[in-house]
């Protein structure tokens, strides 16, 4: 389950940049996740919940997860058709080549997150 390592990923991130700003405990987190990033929304709430039990890191307990869906869009360009790709092998299903290019649905990253400092 590669979506741990995604969520330490993020957890170090937030930690930086919370350190910056003087952040001493994170309680909410906000992430958009597309339909083609591989990550799967529900393994990265298991990590969040996960992290959050440990004592090393600036979430609390109640910290709370919020991830915000990207369908996935691509395009055609010989045939100007949008439509919603199954995967990242992109075949028209208009015109039936392979001609299609992802437009959405690709993002994997940490839109926001709140806090408080108890100093």
């Amino acid at each position: 389950m590669h979506e741990m390592a995604l969520m330490g990923e993020i957890v170090r991130l937030i930690e930086q940049d919370a350190t910056k700003r003087n952040i001493d405990a994170v309680t909410k987190v906000e992430l958009i996740v597309g339909a083609l990033s591989n990550a799967l929304p529900e393994a990265l709430e298991m990590a969040f919940d996960a992290y959050k039990l440990q004592k090393d890191n600036r979430l609390t307990e109640d910290a709370q997860l919020i991830i915000h869906f990207e369908r996935a869009k691509a395009f055609c360009p010989i045939c100007e058709e949008e439509y919603e790709p199954q995967s990242r092998l992109v075949q028209c299903p208009s015109c039936m080549l392979p001609s299609g290019q992802i437009i959405a649905g690709e993002t994997f990253r940490v839109l926001s997150y709140e806090g408080s400092s108890t100093s």
